[in-house]
């Protein structure tokens, strides 16, 4: 497959994989690299602690309550950290991250609804039947 090449481009003399990323110097990569690995130690770090606390709760005398909603914390904590910075949305205007972010959040409360109306239901049936 031939690629048509515009003489007009002032990236035309980069090589064809490279030709895109060409205006970016090796410290703009370094730094990109620097945030990347950050993000990864601390995704491992929440991981860390999310593991943790499922192994040991009992025998930190910790409530089933407080684990879990510290894992639910930590899980956003987590899903925010790759969208934002895996995913680059931190970087984005602030239109797009309404777009993306709003149809999630609206549906996350609807779940919440649910899970917590058919909860109350559940313990009415079960104070009902049993």
């Amino acid at each position: 497959m031939e690629h048509s090449h515009n003489t007009h481009d002032s990236h035309a003399h980069a090589p064809e994989p490279y030709k895109y990323a060409a205006h970016h110097s090796e410290e703009e990569g370094k730094k990109t690299r620097r945030m990347i690995w950050n993000m990864f130690w601390v995704l491992l770090a929440i991981t860390t602690v999310e593991v943790t606390l499922g192994l040991f709760w009992r025998k930190l005398e910790i409530s089933w309550a407080a684990v879990k909603m510290t894992f639910i914390i930590l899980t956003v904590a987590k899903a925010y950290f790759i969208v934002a910075y895996y995913m680059h949305l931190k970087h984005e205007r602030k239109a797009l991250k309404n777009t993306i972010i709003i149809p999630f959040v609206l549906f996350a409360l609807y779940l919440l609804y649910h899970i917590f109306t058919e909860g109350v239901y559940s313990e009415m049936m079960d104070k009902w039947f049993f």
